[in-house]
């Protein structure tokens, strides 16, 4: 696996001059980002050694170099879910070519389901903690210590200095940020009432598809890592209604503008 991290890490370092510090994965209809990012490269995934390809509407499928506030960034403009068909190490390649290229922190962004009764369609949190529900976990089998330690310490996924940082952007610029846990499930199904309901008694705040193997990756390796969710549907009992792919991509969309804030300016002071 080191072999073609490298090979891919070396590819994607000769495409570009920019050194990038921060990696930043975004989530569905939430490519918006892209438009505060002074580009200097975008590489169609199907281009670069290695790397799986988006299959999901709302997902560009580009990996872009460039910089946010004059910060050296590298962007995926989709990322790639466990229902596609992809194994886990698969969905968490590109975290790994990251850190092999100098990355040592990471941004990742995401749509979810609320499950939090105080909150509604359209809020946006900031994760503090996950709970994976995959079933599996990208490190199973036998481990490279070259990439991180067999048994990797997890007690604080997500920085618990970004969480604070973000929330104080928040205040500063009229944002009303939630803080909560994220529970990662396989999909494609979005949840039946009798599983958002199992969830929120686990403790989680919000659901969603992806997310959680990225980070379990990221800090394998020691990567710092930052999460933001929009809360796109309501898993809340007597709130739970039908819901498309479709109308979960208009909310982000709508609550795009607000996430994108946060992330402009936190990319200043990490």
């Amino acid at each position: 696996m080191l072999e073609t991290i490298q090979i891919t890490a070396d590819y994607l370092a000769s495409q570009s001059n920019i050194k990038p510090v921060i990696g930043i994965i975004l989530g569905t209809g939430l490519g918006g980002l892209v438009q505060e990012i002074n580009i200097e490269k975008s590489i169609p995934y199907e281009d670069i050694p290695n790397f799986p390809v988006s299959t999901v509407e709302g997902h560009s499928g580009r990996l872009i170099f460039g910089t946010i506030n004059n910060v050296p960034i590298l962007a995926m403009q989709g990322r790639f879910h466990y229902y596609e068909g992809y194994n886990m190490q698969e969905v968490t390649f590109p975290v790994r070519v990251m850190k092999q290229m100098g990355i040592n922190t990471l941004f990742v962004s995401n749509a979810s389901g609320g499950l939090n009764p105080d909150y509604v369609v359209g809020d946006i949190m900031v994760i503090n903690d996950h709970i994976n529900m995959f079933g599996d976990n990208p490190l199973i089998g036998k481990n490279n210590n070259k990439l991180g330690p067999r048994f990797p310490d997890m007690s604080e996924p997500y920085s618990k200095a970004y969480v604070k940082e973000a929330l104080k952007i928040g205040k500063e610029n009229g944002i009303d940020l939630k803080e909560g846990v994220y529970v990662g499930t396989t999909g494609p199904t979005f949840e039946t009432p009798a599983e958002y309901k199992m969830f929120r008694v686990l403790g989680a705040d919000a659901v969603g598809m992806s997310t959680v193997p990225e980070v379990i990756v990221a800090r394998h390796m020691e990567m710092k890592c930052f999460g933001i969710s929009i809360i796109t549907d309501s898993g809340v009992p007597g709130q739970i209604v039908e819901v498309s792919h479709e109308e979960v991509q208009e909310v982000a969309a709508a609550a795009e503008p607000k996430m994108t804030k946060v992330i402009k300016e936190l990319v200043s002071r990490v």
